[in-house]
This record gives structure tokens, C-alpha cells and sequence, in this order.
């Protein structure tokens, strides 16, 4: 059976350049859909945060502004459905990567807060992309990857080929203009070649090496679905 883990953030807030504090954690969508094709293909999957804190759904996601209502309604019941596996993560400090799979990190804004300084996630993604094994990150959820460093103290991303949340989507927020800094800028300057879609919003995935990310929530199911069909053409 195939194990993945989720590597979810801890964060219920995202510090603004202003001092502001917005309400914040994981997009819904994000980690639903992912979880509900993995679920659905027969995977085993873990949940863990940093610290073990229970992670906090972004409102924001639920809102009439994130989706169709039928989309809204299908995550809602899904998250209800693993709700007790959602109240339980286990503590990403004691997570031994060689255990799984597969590493998937859901989006919000949550990641842009905690996991893109958090030393114990970017020593997992250091050590998970060098063994070739798929690891997967969503929307926001590529901020985690500064946290990441070679033993030279270079960026392990460093000339891959990847997306996430674009200049222009994360602008459409009010709040977004107020970022610290944005991931596709970051992306770039860090060394990463960044691709998106050419219409914000939309659905787009990059695949470069062991390396998936999805641009954006839309691409949800799409980056989940690439991952499926991989890992079982990899295993046929």
C-alpha cells in the first residue's frame, strides 16, 4: 500500500508587512480533494503539523468567494468526514520520512507563516527530494521550500522547474498587496524556474524530476491525480 504524508500547517494567522494579523491555516480544498483521491486510490495517509498542533481550516476557503457552492459543499462534508483524523495529527518532529511514499503539503496561507521557517519541515523536504521518492506541494504550500537547505548551505530547488500561487492571484486578496513578500517573486529570486497558467485561477501542474506542485486551489485534483497515475505506472 502506498503511505503519504501530509504536511499540513500549524498556523492560524499570516503576518502582514503592515504588523496586521489576518486569519489564516489550510485552504480546504487543498487538502480535502487531495486526501479524498488519495483515500479513494487505497492509499494510507498520515497527517502531521508542526509540534502536533491541530491545524486550522481557513474560513476564507469556505466562503462563497472560494468555489461553486457544490464544491463548498462536497469539501465541507469531506472535511467532516475525516474530522477525527484532522483533530489527531501526529508531531512532525517525529516523523521518519523513510516511512512513506510519498510528501504532500496542502496550501493557504498557513505555510507562509510557519512552514517556510520551520527548521524540521525543510530538513524533510531536503531529504525527501533527494530520494527520488514524489513530493508534491499546492498553491501557497512551495513557501515551505525556504526553509529547505543542502549541506553546503545552497537551495535544494535550486533549477527545478515549479509554480505556485501566482503575483496576480495573490493580489486579487486586499490583504495579499500587504504580503511580506510573494511566493512567485521569492520562487524566482530563490533560484527556481517558476511557471503558471496563462489565465490566473486556473488549473495548472508542474512536474519537474520527483518534484509536483499545482498552482493554485483550482489545480487541487489535478496535481492529486497526476500523483496517483505516476506512483502506479511507477509500481506496474
Amino acid at each position: 500500500m502506498t503511505k503519504v504524508l501530509f504536511v499540513v500547517s500549524a498556523a492560524d494567522r499570516w503576518t502582514l508587512k503592515d504588523g496586521e494579523v489576518h486569519p489564516s491555516g489550510f485552504w480546504g480544498e487543498e487538502l480535502a480533494m487531495p486526501h479524498k483521491i488519495f483515500t479513494q486510490a487505497g492509499w494510507d495517509i498520515t497527517i502531521a503539523t508542526p509540534g502536533g498542533k491541530v491545524p486550522t481550516l481557513d474560513r476564507l476557503s469556505m466562503s462563497r468567494t472560494a468555489g461553486r457552492p457544490s464544491k463548498l459543499r462536497e469539501v465541507a462534508s469531506y472535511l467532516e468526514s475525516i474530522k477525527t483524523q484532522l483533530n489527531s495529527p501526529r508531531s512532525l518532529d517525529k516523523i521518519d520520512p523513510d516511512e512513506f511514499d510519498v510528501v504532500f503539503y496542502p496550501g493557504g496561507h498557513g505555510p507562509m507563516e510557519d512552514l517556510s521557517v520551520d527548521p524540521v519541515s525543510g530538513a524533510l523536504l531536503t531529504r525527501f527530494l533527494a530520494s527520488g521518492r514524489p513530493l508534491a506541494l499546492l498553491c501557497h504550500a512551495p513557501a515551505a521550500t525556504f526553509a529547505a537547505t543542502d549541506e553546503d548551505g545552497s537551495w535544494p530547488f535550486t533549477g527545478y522547474r515549479m509554480t505556485g500561487l501566482s503575483n496576480m492571484e495573490e493580489k486579487l486578496n486586499s490583504f495579499g498587496r500587504k504580503a511580506l513578500w510573494l511566493l512567485e517573486d521569492r520562487l524566482r529570486d530563490s533560484g527556481a524556474h517558476y511557471a503558471k497558467a496563462r489565465l490566473p485561477l486556473r488549473p495548472f501542474v508542474v512536474v519537474d524530476r520527483n518534484l509536483y506542485t499545482g498552482q493554485n486551489p483550482s489545480s487541487s485534483e489535478r496535481l492529486a491525480e497526476r500523483l496517483v497515475a505516476d506512483v502506479t505506472a511507477a509500481t506496474r
